[in-house]
């Protein structure tokens, strides 16, 4: 054999190699492609995305195309391999043992592996690229591909299996959720913050999120007048509840700009409060946060009572709430001692009972169990079974927590401890 002509078959085997990783390559990329967001470039008129995602609806024809043209390449490059180890040592078996192992290993490094790793780092880059060539081999050699997936499609048939046609790969909450968090990179924390608190809504219920029956701003209307004047005078809201010598039952929601309209007009008096009064509105405590949106929206509320199954009222809840419980903490004009919580040098800090737990494991980093109890009074006298006196002290989910204050049967005050971290003894184990 002439050195031309062996130089000729080694550069042909060469790009035969070359071939084979860029179909190898191919399918990776195809594969691995973020189908999002070529949808979101094809949008944008990319050609090359519309074409990747044209490719990926018809998954069978696509891997047909690809396999076709690869297996074709290296069984040729097997082949040449075979004819250069036969024109160079004859018919020895050794040659081309040797020759298969060489091959072998060529392809997996070369044809295979790399160009493959290649792929799936690059995909999203790649895909509306190595779509052009993929499309066009498919439209060039269709009934050859057509052909082979008879066969296929045939096995399939005979194994049960049914190939899906055009699968739009919907995702599940669980998944957009795992989506978003792992989105760092392209979206602010703030934002990927509100687009989990919203996919939490199915699963928090007004009682979750609510204002407790006991920190319930209300108006008695057997109160004298001149008592009632200065209350909603004092008042931070622009809406109370309303009752009439019974706080079990509340006859109505004072709306305070209609009042101070009409005061504006008229004297101030308790047959007038009562005309301005709005029928209440009571929801379950079950509710979920995302239907009482929806709620809120049909009976054209702003704020709702909630009650148990017996129907006594256990708490508040406002669509201003439900907004925060989304985006955090937005209003200043109520002065809120919760909106400085945060740990203090000594690493303690001093929280009032009925503080929502929901919001101390949010804003202090804890793990205070939601489950039962909404309030740290009602999760510490759970835990205890008992009214604890001042003092006492325990640890519930890694937080020491200690009684400060006690009145009226409730844990006024608790002063909580930052969680020590596990020492390397206690992360070991024994």
């Amino acid at each position: 054999m002439s050195d031309l002509t062996l130089t000729l078959q080694a550069a042909a085997l060469v790009v035969l190699l070359v071939l084979s990783g860029c179909f190898s390559m191919s399918e990776t990329v195809m594969m691995a492609a973020n189908r999002y967001r070529l949808r979101s470039l094809a949008s944008q008129g990319n050609t090359g995305a519309t074409l990747a995602l044209d490719l990926l609806a018809k998954t069978d024809r696509l891997l047909g195309v690809i396999l076709l043209f690869n297996n074709l390449v290296n069984t040729a490059a097997a082949t040449l391999v075979s004819v250069i180890t036969l024109e160079l040592f004859g018919n020895e078996r050794w040659a081309l043992g040797v020759a298969t192992l060489l091959v072998t290993f060529a392809i997996l490094v070369f044809a295979e592996i790399t160009p493959k790793v290649i792929g799936a780092t690059y995909a999203d880059r790649l895909a509306p690229i190595v779509a052009y060539p993929l499309a066009g081999l498919l439209r060039a050699f269709y009934f050859v591909v057509w052909f082979v997936n008879l066969f296929s499609r045939g096995l399939l048939w005979t194994i049960r299996l049914q190939p899906k046609e055009g699968d739009n790969g919907a995702l599940s909450i669980d998944e957009l959720r795992a989506m978003v968090i792992d989105s760092g990179q392209y979206i602010p924390h703030k934002h990927r913050s509100m687009l989990v608190n919203l996919f939490d809504l199915e699963n928090i219920t007004v009682e979750d999120v609510m204002t407790p029956r006991g920190a319930i701003e209300a108006i008695d209307l057997s109160d004298p007048e001149e008592q009632l004047r200065r209350q909603i005078a004092t008042s931070f809201h622009t809406r109370l509840a309303v009752y009439d010598g019974d706080s079990e039952h509340v006859i109505g929601v004072l709306h305070q700009r209609r009042l101070l309209s009409d005061t504006l007009q008229d004297t101030f008096s308790v047959e007038r409060i009562r005309e301005l009064l709005t029928r209440p509105y009571f929801v379950p405590a079950d509710t979920p946060l995302y239907s009482q949106i929806q709620f809120f929206q049909e009976n054209q509320q702003r704020l709702a009572f909630v009650v148990d199954e017996y129907g006594e009222i256990l708490g508040l809840i406002t669509l201003e709430d439900i907004i925060e419980e989304l985006i955090g903490k937005f209003t200043t004009s109520i002065p809120d001692a919760g909106n400085r919580m945060a740990w203090s040098e000594e690493g303690n800090v001093l929280v009032d009972g009925s503080a929502n737990l929901r919001e101390l494991n949010r804003r202090l980093d804890l793990a205070l169990p939601t489950d039962g109890p909404k309030t740290l009074n009602g999760l510490i006298i759970e835990y205890l079974q008992d009214i604890p006196e001042a003092g006492v002290s325990m640890k519930i989910a890694d937080t020491p927590i200690e009684v400060v204050q006690t009145q009226d049967r409730m844990i006024r005050t608790a002063r909580l401890f930052r969680p020590l971290a596990p020492t390397q003894a206690e992360r070991s184990g024994p």
